[in-house]
């Protein structure tokens, strides 16, 4: 199961929990992302990853740490961290893997997008 339910109290918004066959992170990722949280103050924040319109080729990834998911959003847990994907976003990014490369050229946050069709020669953007 990729989203389940969660359970529906009035004072949480309206989530919905879902497992790595949505995303998962991998160990390098996971600590890099747990310790910026950390370092902002946000030791019990979400990392939500988003696919928005732009880029080369028509699509790019979006990554922003917040406090906590919202509404409809589908939450997973994975390498002792949280991720969180808007409902639209997860069409896109279903079956990914985050992974972070520490190096001065080419380093950062990396999408593996078993969906992506096409992307541009600086990685930065795709096309499903």
């Amino acid at each position: 199961m990729i989203a389940a339910s969660a359970a529906k109290n009035p004072t949480t918004p309206s989530i919905r929990m879902g497992d790595e066959r949505l995303i998962k992170v991998t160990a390098s990722a996971a600590k890099k992302v747990s310790g910026l949280l950390t370092k902002q103050g946000r030791a019990q924040g979400v990392l939500r990853v988003a696919v928005v319109g732009g880029g080369c080729s028509g699509l790019q990834y979006k990554m922003d740490l917040q406090d906590g998911p919202a509404s409809r959003d589908i939450m997973v847990e994975t390498g002792g961290i949280r991720v969180v994907v808007d409902p639209k976003s997860a069409l896109y990014v279903t079956g990914s893997e985050l992974d972070f490369v520490d190096a001065l050229q080419d380093g950062g946050f990396k999408v593996k997008n078993p969906n992506a069709a096409t992307s541009c020669s600086c990685g930065e953007s795709f096309s499903a």
